[in-house]
């Protein structure tokens, strides 16, 4: 194995933005992240549910506009 190629592996503190702060060991001193366990849904247990029905709606809506459109875009195509 090579000498002095290798990182230097020291402790370091992973801070969060929430304030959690997590000491390991790593490459690097301070590694800041924007969420983590004490703060994400999921690991707190407050998840909100996506109401997909909505999304759907919206995306239905999208459609029939589009599909308006082209549809306007061929008669204006036929009349030339």
């Amino acid at each position: 194995m090579k000498e002095k190629i290798h990182p230097k592996y020291v402790e370091s503190e992973i801070r969060c933005a929430c304030g959690n702060v997590v000491k390991t060991r790593s490459t690097k001193p301070v590694i800041i992240v924007g969420i983590c366990n004490a703060c994400h849904p999921f690991f707190t247990g407050q998840q909100k549910f996506v109401d997909t029905a909505g999304r759907v709606d919206k995306f239905q809506q999208r459609m029939v506009k589009t599909q308006a459109a082209q549809a306007e875009a061929a008669l204006r195509k036929k009349k030339r």
